[in-house]
């Protein structure tokens, strides 16, 4: 306190214990003290910023973070040489010339990596943040400086989030003809509220199940005008970043925002997709008791087969001290399960959406909520039970912490290599529908990224090739090969 005393500051006493509160639960690479805290108290719609160059075009939390935030993606471009040698490899040719490419991601270090990609390979990119929560600020910054116009800022309002995307598709002068998108958001915005914008796209390319669902509800009704790119069900997309990302994003944000112990803990995951298992593998590992639920018989045999029981989520509701959710539903927690839990039980969401956990059914006069630290809310009970919610039921590991650099490579030389593919399609090969990412992409995503662990892949003979009906070069498996 003596030291404290001696070095006043002009925020005085809460500055401190903001940056004990944030350093302990905030990503690492979030910049929180990077920020004034008098910042938060001014809108950055209510800004007006100009990057060096004198460009406006733009609207982040603070461009004087640039500096800090070309820090991190120097950072993360050195876990994502696919990319990378993908960026070099086709700059010369900039496949991606006259691309105007319209994004709503989740707004990080590894994003700005491939948006940068983009625009070395030609495009011209205007982003949103598909996360309210996820948004690193500095990061923003460092693309805003660089001449990105990106529209994002962590802590967004659905106000905000709404009008950010409005920023990014409505430009005088400029009109997209690419959309890359997580989360169906964007792709919803601009067919409904720009449909002759969306009847000119060439190409929408997403990647979260949510998101998916959406294109082929669209597709189903008949009103999907435009091919789209399923890159969620691509290999390498749900392996990697579904399966081992999550494997190990899960405890990093669970740990970061509640110190909680995991040993002989017991968690209820809803569903047992790529997401659920990694979630299960992890918490398992730590020595948690793990309940499953699950609606498809086939995940549900899997997991029973991989040594966890599977339940309703009513017959474990109560002693569960752990609830996480990672299936792309809605209403999959609900009030009447909320009211049930015990006291302190963690409630948190790994799917994409935030339609997992009832949230709004949690707003009522009779049930207080308490902020207690960075995106840890505890929403209390009249008789005094606590239970704690994490980001607000949006999605736990981008919200609360970081993610593996090197799963995101894998995703974003996917994302990319779509986009080529899209943008690059002769007339007629891709019609109004939704297309998996053709198999000879994904081995090639995989093949970029063998050598960061010093791999060596065995080649086949003439007569191997011709005894198996296969090309030397690939692809090695048919469309319906399951991983």
């Amino acid at each position: 306190m003596q030291e404290f005393t001696k070095f006043p500051t002009k925020t005085g006493r809460r500055s401190l214990s903001r940056s004990i509160s944030q350093s302990s639960t905030d990503s690492y690479s979030s910049a929180a003290s990077y920020t004034d805290s008098s910042d938060d108290e001014v809108s950055p719609r209510e800004k007006q910023q100009t990057n060096s160059k004198g460009s406006s075009n733009f609207c982040v939390k603070n461009i004087k973070q640039a500096e800090f935030g070309r820090r991190e993606i120097e950072i993360a471009e050195q876990d994502m040489s696919a990319l990378i040698s993908l960026r070099k490899r086709a700059q010369g040719e900039k496949p991606l010339a006259g691309a105007k490419i319209v994004g709503c991601t989740h707004i990080t270090a590894q994003t700005a990596v491939l948006i940068e990609t983009l625009c070395a390979l030609g495009a011209h990119c205007r982003w949103s943040a598909c996360n309210i929560y996820s948004t690193q600020n500095e990061v923003a910054a460092a693309l805003a400086e660089a001449g990105v116009a990106v529209f994002a800022w962590k802590g967004e309002s659905e106000d905000d989030f709404w009008w950010c995307i409005d920023r990014c598709v409505n430009m005088d002068g400029w009109q997209a003809n690419m959309i890359l998108d997580d989360g169906g958001d964007l792709t919803h915005w601009v067919y409904k509220k720009y449909p002759n914008v969306f009847k000119k796209i060439r190409g929408i390319v997403e990647e979260s199940v949510t998101g998916v669902h959406r294109l082929y509800q669209l597709s189903k009704a008949g009103k999907l005008c435009v091919p789209a790119m399923n890159v969620n069900d691509s290999v390498t997309k749900q392996k990697f970043d579904n399966l081992y990302c999550c494997r190990e994003s899960i405890l990093d944000g669970l740990k970061r925002t509640t110190d909680v112990m995991f040993g002989g803990k017991q968690v209820v995951v809803c569903g047992y997709g790529e997401v659920g298992k990694g979630c299960c593998a992890a918490l398992k590992a730590l020595g948690a008791i793990v309940y499953i639920t699950e609606i498809d018989p086939i995940c549900a045999l899997q997991a029973c087969m991989d040594g966890f029981r599977v339940v309703k989520l009513n017959e474990v509701i109560r002693q569960v001290d752990v609830v996480i959710t990672c299936t792309g539903n809605k209403n999959v927690v609900t009030r009447e399960h909320l009211d049930r839990m015990k006291n302190s039980c963690i409630v948190c969401n790994m799917g994409h959406s935030n339609t997992e956990i009832d949230v709004t059914s949690l707003r009522t006069p009779e049930l207080t909520w308490e902020r207690v630290r960075s995106q840890v809310d505890h929403v209390i009970w009249p008789d005094g039970k606590r239970v704690v919610l994490l980001a607000e039921g949006r999605l736990l590991n981008l919200s609360c912490s970081t993610v593996p650099t090197f799963v995101l490579s894998i995703t974003a030389t996917t994302q990319a290599l779509a986009l080529i593919e899209l943008y690059n399609a002769p007339e007629g090969r891709y019609k109004q529908d939704v297309y998996l990412l053709p198999k000879k992409m994904d081995e090639y995503v995989a093949s970029l990224h063998l050598p960061s662990f010093d791999a060596h892949l065995t080649e086949l003979t003439d007569d191997q090739a011709k005894y198996l009906g296969l090309n030397k070069n690939g692809p090695f498996k048919p469309n319906y090969y399951r991983y």
